[in-house]
């Protein structure tokens, strides 16, 4: 029986104090190791993947190692928001960074790939709720209108994550033993749960009764799972318009079909209907997802291109990734002061998303520039990607009430994976074509290096055809920032006053 409780008990939280400047500081620096251990992650184990085929003596699988992470991740972020929202945040917290710890430990101790992919999708279990628990515990501690001012800490989390894989990965895969990533986390993973277990007892609770539609859950994880495997072996493993993919594509949208039928039927859905329909959330998870994934898929793809293009070493082309690492940070700084202090909050991020897609439109149309051009232009891309990332985010919680921030949170990061799998995967079938390589011929970019040949010409058209379809999904995004509702921020600001030409608008 649908319990009225369900739908009219207050939030805890209404009448608890704000939390002051050093108590949110502290909220952030207890979760920060937390997050940093899941961006870190994004990136160090790529380093190692050599290493750990030889090593292992399995190149054939090794493709799992990122996408058993990719898969299990992807599937529990909705999870993590709604426990979040009926169990608390700090608990969740806990949860995920055990699981992720567990996860590491049984990779370092792997024998064998099986092993080591299975402890990768624990690691996902518990890697894919962290992030999302992150955005929502600051949204908790945070007004809408105050949380750019928090950016920079956030952004100093993610430079450090994005600078640190590849330089620790590289040193740990050249001079120690590849399960020295895996061990790594062990220590910081408790460490990082002994500070947000104390960080966040101050942490306001927006508690409210509800009931976890197990039945909504599994058939959503299912769906995401069938479709992030066709994603995966698509091209690779198996023609796109073979048997098994369309199997696997049909199996997603039937399984997809039944959760919306779920949806209409359920006393209290997984996905609340009035969040799905919620347009400020429709918009701003799609530009997230489209900046997300073109930055994700410009990360898996832009070694290959420095390598076969311009003839760097692999180390020189990890160098010639930091531009891409780093400068999102920067705009995702001014995006969120502009979130604080600017009424039409959503001005900077559509000006830095459109000088994006011009820079990514010259490297399309130019594919074999000089490399200070292209390096360049992926940093204004970079730049205006982080750009979208606050500004979605923010607006898609302010959106809601504040019990439901959690669940429309995993709701945005869920699609978000999923989106951003889509991109990588449709880059790569572009790759994958332009070179000539067919299913079943072998994966990796010595295989592509060698479908292609040496005329540098041929090579540099392959990716501008790469660079012209990531434009595309900037263009969807910008399109989506545009039409995102320019709603007031809750929580106090330094708002200036209109001045005559805003009143004259």
């Amino acid at each position: 029986m649908n319990d009225p409780r369900l739908h009219t008990a207050p939030a805890i939280s209404q009448n608890a104090p704000p939390l002051s400047f050093s108590e949110v500081r502290q909220v952030i620096f207890g979760i920060g190791l937390g997050m940093f251990l899941a961006a870190l992650n994004q990136t160090i184990v790529a380093t190692a993947l050599p290493s750990i085929g030889r090593d292992l003596d399995d190149f054939e699988n090794l493709p799992w190692v990122i996408n058993a992470y990719l898969l299990t991740s992807t599937a529990v972020a909705p999870l993590y928001g709604k426990l979040s929202d009926i169990h608390g945040r700090r608990a969740m917290m806990l949860t995920a960074i055990g699981l992720f710890t567990a996860g590491s430990v049984m990779c370092a101790l792997a024998g064998n790939m099986i092993v080591l992919s299975l402890g990768r999708a624990l690691q996902g279990v518990g890697g894919g709720g962290i992030m999302p628990l992150a955005q929502i515990i600051i949204a908790d501690a945070i007004t809408p209108r105050e949380r750019g001012r928090y950016q920079a800490y956030i952004g100093i989390i993610w430079v450090g994550a994005g600078i640190a894989g590849p330089v620790f990965g590289g040193l740990i895969a050249d001079h120690l033993h590849w399960s020295a990533i895996f061990w790594l986390n062990a220590p910081l993973g408790i460490v990082g749960a002994i500070m947000s277990r104390a960080a966040l007892k101050r942490l306001p609770r927006h508690d409210r009764q509800h009931r976890l539609d197990l039945i909504g859950a599994l058939l959503i994880v299912a769906a995401a799972v069938t479709l992030l495997l066709a994603l995966a072996w698509g091209g690779v493993r198996y023609a796109w318009m073979s048997g098994e993919i369309a199997s696997l594509l049909l199996a997603s949208s039937a399984i997809t079909a039944l959760f919306g039928w779920r949806l209409m039927r359920a006393p209290e859905p997984f996905l609340p209907l009035p969040i799905l329909a919620n347009p400020v959330v429709l918009a701003g998870t799609i530009a997230s997802a489209c900046a997300v994934g073109v930055a994700l898929a410009l990360t898996v793809y832009l070694p290959l291109y420095l390598q076969v293009v311009h003839k760097l070493s692999a180390s020189l082309s990890g160098l010639a990734l930091i531009p891409l690492v780093v400068m999102s940070t920067p705009g995702s700084i001014l995006s969120g002061r502009a979130l604080s202090q600017m009424r039409h909050y959503k001005r900077m991020p559509i000006a830095a998303l459109t000088c994006a897609i011009g820079a990514m439109a010259v490297v399309a149309w130019w594919p074999a520039a000089p490399l200070w051009l292209v390096v360049f232009a992926l940093a204004i891309v970079s730049f205006g990607c982080g750009s979208t990332y606050p500004v979605s985010t923010v607006c898609v919680q302010n959106a809601v009430a504040a019990n439901q921030v959690g669940t429309v949170t995993g709701v945005m990061n869920f699609f978000r994976a999923l989106a951003s799998a889509l991109e990588v995967a449709v880059l790569g079938a572009i790759v994958l074509a332009g070179f000539g390589v067919t299913p079943g011929r072998g994966r990796g970019a010595d295989l592509l290096i060698q479908a292609a040949g040496t005329d540098t010409a041929e090579l540099a058209h392959v990716f501008g055809w790469v660079f012209a379809a990531a434009g595309c999904f900037l263009v969807i995004g910008l399109a989506a920032l545009i039409l995102m509702e320019e709603r007031p921020l809750r929580g106090p600001g330094s708002v200036p006053p209109l001045d005559g030409k805003e009143i004259a608008r």
